[in-house]
């Protein structure tokens, strides 16, 4: 995993723009949730045990950004990432922060 400066620099505004997006831990749980599948609203209050208004505001947002897309059926909007690569940064983090095995130091 070598990338030159070119590279780096090239991807460096859009790999901050998204650490910012995921810099706040309601966002971090709701992507938590939604990295194991879609969502409905309900699903992810429960979830992440906030008011359903304030869960609103937060997926409202993170469409905005392009974090995550919904489905509307007749009853139900239905949550899910919609780029791969968030799906791929919430398996590292889950890696490194949500396994209790895990040790935090190295030898």
């Amino acid at each position: 995993m070598n990338m030159t400066k070119t590279e780096i620099e090239k991807h460096a505004p859009e790999v901050s723009r998204t650490l910012k997006l995921l810099a706040h831990p309601i966002r971090l749980k709701l992507l938590c949730a939604l990295s194991m599948g879609e969502k409905t609203v309900t699903e992810l209050v429960q979830y992440v045990e906030a008011s359903q208004s304030w869960v609103s505001q937060f997926l409202t947002r993170m469409r905005l950004e392009g974090l995550v897309d919904v489905r509307r059926d007749s009853k139900f909007a239905y949550y899910r990432i919609r780029d791969v690569r968030i799906l791929s940064i919430m398996e590292v983090i889950q890696t490194q922060y949500c396994k209790p095995t895990r040790r935090k130091n190295h030898d």
